[in-house]
């Protein structure tokens, strides 16, 4: 009994040195799970449109599982709006959409892909779905407020009197 609990014991040492082996080259990473899609979402915020799309083209095509899928492809619909490519960003705000009809960013963002085409109607019904589903949104008011400018602008009626109070000269004197 000794002598097969002896080798046993000989038998894990040598299963846990094989393993040890893989151990030894494993890594700890800390930080975003997908590098690709966070540099990229950073890229676009700080204004760099074309890196932050090339960066998160590349995420999405390492994109592990639906929830990458659709941080990528929300991020290429603003992406692409910014890049004035309105077409391409609403094939991507509406991947993102179809998958989850609740993100009310996307519906944002897709109210300003329609403004930029004209389609003022589908701006409209995006801006009030994001506002149903996030009523407190500064974001869909500014939206709101570029639609209601291209609708139904605002014109101005400032009237600038430009008559000037004429100084009363001194009566002449009659000498």
């Amino acid at each position: 009994m000794k002598r097969h609990l002896t080798l046993l014991a000989f038998t894990l040492f040598a299963a846990a040195q094989l393993n040890a082996d893989d151990d030894a080259n494993a890594k700890t990473v800390i930080g975003p799970k997908n590098i690709y899609l966070f540099d990229g979402a950073n890229e676009l915020m700080s204004g760099n449109a074309e890196l932050g799309v090339r960066l998160t083209v590349k995420g999405l095509e390492v994109a592990q599982g639906e929830r990458e899928e659709t941080v990528g492809h929300a991020n290429l619909c603003a992406g692409f709006l910014l890049l004035s490519q309105a077409l391409t960003a609403l094939e991507h705000c509406n991947w993102v959409l179809q998958h989850n009809p609740y993100h009310w960013r996307t519906h944002n963002n897709r109210a300003l892909v329609y403004l930029q085409l004209e389609r003022f109607e589908e701006s409209e019904a995006d801006i009030k779905k994001g506002q149903e589903l996030n009523p407190r949104s500064e974001k869909l008011k500014e939206v709101k407020g570029l639609y209601l400018d291209k609708v139904a602008p605002v014109e101005e009626k400032i009237t600038i009197d430009d008559r000037r109070v004429r100084p009363q000269s001194p009566p002449e004197n009659p000498e």
